[in-house]
C-alpha cells in the first residue's frame, strides 16, 4: 500500500469518526500533494510525499513559534496538533547510535 493510499484511508476513517481536526490536517496534506501533482504534471511517489509532509511540519513549527510570540496559545495548540497528525506519515528517524552503526 502506497503512502498516498494510506493517507486517503486515514481521511475516510477520520470522516467516519467525525474527527474534524484530524480530517482537516489530512485534507490539507492531500491538497498539497494534489497541487504539486497538477503543477508539475507528475504522479508523486512515497519519497515526494514524505518531502511534502516534512515541509508542512516545518511550516507548522514556524507558525507555532509565531503564534506563541504573538500571545495566541490557542492557535499554537491547533498547529501543534496538526503537526502531530502529519508526523504519523514520516518514516521512523534513526537515533545517533543507529546512524553510527550504519556508517
Amino acid at each position: 500500500m502506497s503512502l498516498k493510499d494510506r493517507i486517503t484511508d486515514d481521511m475516510k476513517a477520520a470522516m467516519r469518526a467525525k474527527d474534524a481536526d484530524r480530517l482537516s490536517a489530512i485534507r490539507m496534506l492531500l491538497a498539497a500533494c494534489k497541487q504539486r501533482e497538477v503543477d508539475e504534471r507528475i504522479v508523486l511517489d512515497d519519497a515526494a510525499i514524505v518531502a511534502i509532509v516534512d515541509k508542512l511540519i516545518k511550516q507548522r513549527k514556524d507558525s507555532v513559534a509565531a503564534f506563541r510570540q504573538g500571545g495566541r496559545e490557542d492557535l499554537a495548540t491547533k498547529e501543534e496538533a496538526e503537526a502531530a497528525v502529519l508526523a504519523a506519515y514520516l518514516p521512523a528517524r534513526l537515533s545517533a547510535d543507529e546512524v553510527a552503526a550504519e556508517v
